[in-house]
């Protein structure tokens, strides 16, 4: 009999084991992760991006936990001597209309806290000499990470402290009985006191297992990626970003210079046929119908179909996604841009077709399903989990 089961070994999932074995001190601990290694979909495949927090609603869930998250991750680097790089970033202004988001976006820095310096076109050139703006923000604490490397890391000192972790173990039933709940997997049964489930992508679908009717679907939406040759890359020296678009609910695709000294340009958002849906072609009919079917699929794109169609085309077309880093950087050339796989984000979505923005943890009898975790949680993870652990009863020994 295990005291805890976490299902999920992505950043979330095995923070709340770090979290847990915090608070809790010595306990059986159980992981589940259905693939063969740890990080293996959101948490591996991102743009590895420690952030500021200066996009979030101020006191929001998001914002807080980004802020503690990112002193965490820092400190847990240089505990694990893992390479990482404060580097800042700017966030570009391209023409007039753009300033005054771009004001906006200080305010609201200054009000979670964040350090900005705004600069003139010209003084951004000081920062990145090759970029075209009317203005920009300068955000000196957004630095860059491999979150694989992190994610290794957890799972090593989760294991040290003496979890129980099994890769290669796929859910395929949960049993829920007054003092315990049956795990069925690919690997037989386990048996824990309390469920905790991180299964990203899947999150939803294993709160259903736990006999949930979650208040929210995940769509999945494909962020596709290029890596800058020279001599492109040699015209990005750090992170340069857009101002956010209001007509559109995701960061738009931004420019990235990575621990490992690459350059990637990316992601877009394209919807993804298959809730671990890498390529175009990838295609699941049940992850399809459970997306088509779902209304708020439907009220969430009606809305934003023009900017949808754009992204697709732009998915279809690397002159197009070249347009949209050239608009920051000029110099960057279209034969540059090496495609670089794709990342497939969980997006929980609400059945009016309202797209959960902060993180959403829902409370069961001897459980906790994650069934929102949104960018920051690569930077926020050890926070997440901090939040998660505190949620669990005091008295689930007594269960």
């Amino acid at each position: 009999m295990f005291d805890f089961a976490v299902v999920g070994g992505g950043l979330v999932g095995l923070a709340t084991c770090l979290a847990l074995q915090d608070r809790f001190g010595p306990i059986n601990l159980l992981v589940l992760e259905k693939e063969g290694s740890w990080g293996a979909h959101q948490s591996g495949h991102n743009s590895g991006v420690i952030h500021s927090g200066i996009y979030y609603r101020p006191g929001s869930a998001k914002a807080r936990l980004c802020k503690q998250g990112r002193e965490a991750l820092i400190a847990f680097c240089d505990r694990h001597a893992i390479p990482y790089r404060i580097c800042g970033k700017l966030i570009v202004a391209c023409d007039e209309t753009e300033l005054s988001r771009l004001k906006g976006l200080q305010q609201r820095a200054v009000e979670n806290g964040i350090p900005t310096q705004f600069l003139s076109g010209e003084q951004a050139k000081q920062w990145e000499p090759h970029v075209h703006c009317v203005g920009a923000l300068r955000v000196e604490t957004t630095g860059v990470v491999d979150f694989k490397q992190v994610c290794r890391a957890y799972a090593r000192e989760v294991e040290a402290r003496g979890a129980e972790m099994h890769l290669n173990t796929l859910l395929m039933g949960v049993r829920t009985e007054a003092n315990f709940t049956t795990l069925e997997s690919s690997q037989g049964d386990f048996r824990c006191r309390f469920l905790i489930n991180c299964a990203g992508l899947f999150s939803d679908r294993v709160a259903q297992l736990a006999g949930l009717r979650p208040p929210v679907r995940i769509l999945p939406f494909r962020g596709e990626y290029y890596t800058l040759q020279p001599p492109s890359a040699d015209c990005v020296k750090g992170l340069i970003y857009p101002v956010p678009d209001p007509a559109f609910p995701f960061l738009g695709v931004h420019l990235t210079r990575t621990v490992e000294d690459h350059v990637h340009a990316g992601p877009n958002a394209v919807l993804s046929l298959k809730r671990e849906g890498y390529t175009r072609k990838d295609f699941s009919l049940k992850d399809c119908w459970e997306c088509l079917s779902y209304r708020g699929f439907w009220r969430l794109v009606l809305p934003y179909m023009r900017e949808g169609l754009r992204e697709i085309r732009r998915s279809r077309s690397r002159a197009l996604f070249a347009k949209s880093v050239q608009r920051m950087v000029p110099d960057i050339c279209a034969s540059d841009l090496i495609p670089n796989g794709a990342g497939v984000r969980a997006q929980a979505v609400t059945p009016e077709g309202k797209l959960v923005d902060d993180f959403l943890i829902l409370e069961a009898p001897n459980a906790l399903h994650v069934c929102n975790a949104p960018s920051p949680a690569a930077t926020a993870s050890l926070a997440i989990g901090q939040e998660i652990a505190k949620r669990v009863p005091a008295c689930w020994r007594g269960q």
